[in-house]
């Protein structure tokens, strides 16, 4: 489904990802370790289109997107999401929900003049498909409430309710577990569990939390300065010596 090929991101002398080529198979859920600074963001940013590389190249679908703008990725299917939630926080959470779709009737000014009709029974459609988006996620009971109310893990849930709004294929999600409480983290594991099993969703994730990694994702794949260490199972990338000294602070000696 994707293809990354010597990917190359520089900041004037510093070079945030260095040569990185990995694939992301149809209907897996990948994740994406290594340390704070390995360029796992960066490495989203690009993919997502918010960035463009310095060199290399992006594939997805078996075109290439390299050039694409990040508005075209999304209308293609390519979703992101965000370690620290965007969600609009002056709106309801229905509202978030119903705003994600793009290509709305009520977008167009002559729409609303002239085929008002189309316009209002579009809406009625959107907002059907989002009360079917919350109650997935068990968050019917906010719908009405001002997202930015929401607590983290509840903004996390909404973040993947907006990809679930969309044709989405390949979700790129960025520490779904950071500022969750376990309880609601268990939750989003499920759903994403769900997507992935039962509607085709592919995920790239990264993440910290080794626990969720171990639940969810195979392959793992594990990036430092920049770089792809190792993919492989979660067993045998968290035993690598590699990982454990640049990943988890452990030297070989430690790890024995």
């Amino acid at each position: 489904m994707l293809e990354v090929e010597q990917l190359v991101m520089e900041y004037g002398r510093f070079r945030a990802v260095d040569r990185c080529t990995l694939t992301v198979e149809k209907g897996h859920i990948t994740g994406l370790i290594g340390p704070n600074g390995a360029g796992k963001t960066t490495l989203f940013n690009m993919i997502a289109g918010a960035i463009t590389p310095t060199s290399g190249r992006i594939r997805y679908l078996g075109e290439e997107i390299t050039g694409l703008p990040a508005d075209k990725r999304f209308h293609r299917g390519l979703v992101r999401t965000f370690q620290i939630p965007h969600e609009f926080h002056r709106l309801t959470v229905l509202e978030n929900l119903m705003m994600v779709p793009g290509r709305q009737a009520g977008e167009s000014l002559l729409a609303n003049w002239f085929a008002w009709g189309k316009v209002a029974q579009d809406e009625r459609e959107i907002e059907a498909r989002a009360h079917e988006t919350l109650d997935f996620l068990e968050l019917g009971h906010v719908a009405d409430e001002k997202a930015g109310n929401l607590s983290g893990g509840q903004k996390k849930l909404l973040e993947l309710g907006r990809t679930m709004m969309t044709d989405a294929k390949l979700v790129l999600l960025d520490e779904p577990a950071a500022g969750v409480n376990r309880t609601l983290l268990r939750k989003l594991e499920e759903k994403i569990a769900i997507l992935n099993r039962e509607r085709g969703y592919t995920f790239i994730l990264i993440e910290h939390d080794m626990e969720m990694i171990e639940k969810l994702c195979h392959p793992v794949i594990c990036m430092a300065e920049g770089r792809v260490l190792i993919e492989g199972d979660f067993k045998t990338v968290r035993s690598d010596p590699r990982v454990l000294e640049a990943y988890l602070g452990e030297t070989v000696g430690d790890a024995a």
